[in-house]
């Protein structure tokens, strides 16, 4: 597992869809914002947790239709799913390689782009830790939809078509947590309900990746 996780790293840098990528987009979402909304402080400050999360958010999506298309393209895909490694594993080293090059680095960036939102002081802990537990959530619906799209040509949007209803609880309850940490009230239960649906995803949807990708290898 080790060694398939540092080939889909280092392949994930080369595709281009590793750090550099992702961070962009987030950059270009957070920098055209007070263009579009105005320039006032307050308002900035008010939108600022939703905003981030939305461009986080957005960022995992570029990233998802490279998680399986190189491997399926180059034959890899059928002997991983011969090999004595169970499918479920390969899905969560694939998921968790997505993370590592898409979300871990997002979650690096949010504080340094959460000052040019006017984010509040008291919303830095409660952005970071909202982002650490969601975005694993992200990676994992990301790549269940991944493997329901895997093969099909120009599945891309397709693919953001199938995940992004499913990234809609996950981005309510982390864009809460940021909201309610950032004014100072509590958010015990959007935290707690986020990190349920983080738990819960990356306990159910590796079997159903690795049951979607049986069928589409068939």
């Amino acid at each position: 597992m080790k060694a398939l996780l540092i080939r889909d790293l280092r392949l994930a840098m080369r595709a281009g869809g590793g750090f550099g990528l992702g961070l962009v987009f987030f950059l270009i979402v957070v920098i055209l914002v007070p263009f579009g909304v105005g320039p006032e402080s307050t308002l900035l400050s008010a939108i600022a947790p939703g905003i981030l999360w939305i461009g986080a958010l957005l960022a995992c999506l570029l990233s998802l239709d490279r998680v399986f298309a190189l491997d399926w393209e180059d034959g890899s895909l059928d002997l991983l799913a011969t090999s004595p490694l169970p499918m479920e594993a390969v899905v969560s080293v694939k998921a968790l390689a997505h993370w590592l090059t898409t979300g871990l680095p997002l979650v690096l960036a949010a504080p340094v782009l959460g000052v040019l939102m006017n984010l509040p002081q008291e919303g830095y802990k409660p952005l970071i830790l909202s982002l650490i537990l969601g975005t694993p959530a992200l990676s994992v619906i990301g790549t269940f939809g991944a493997a329901l799209t895997v093969g099909l040509k120009r599945g891309g949007l397709l693919l953001s078509l199938l995940v992004l209803p499913l990234y809609v609880p996950t981005l309510i309850f982390g864009a809460e947590v940021a909201r309610r940490g950032a004014v100072g009230l509590d958010m015990t239960t959007p935290l707690l309900m986020l990190a349920g649906i983080t738990c819960g995803t990356i306990a159910l949807l590796p079997f159903a990746s690795a049951a979607v990708l049986k069928v589409n290898l068939r």
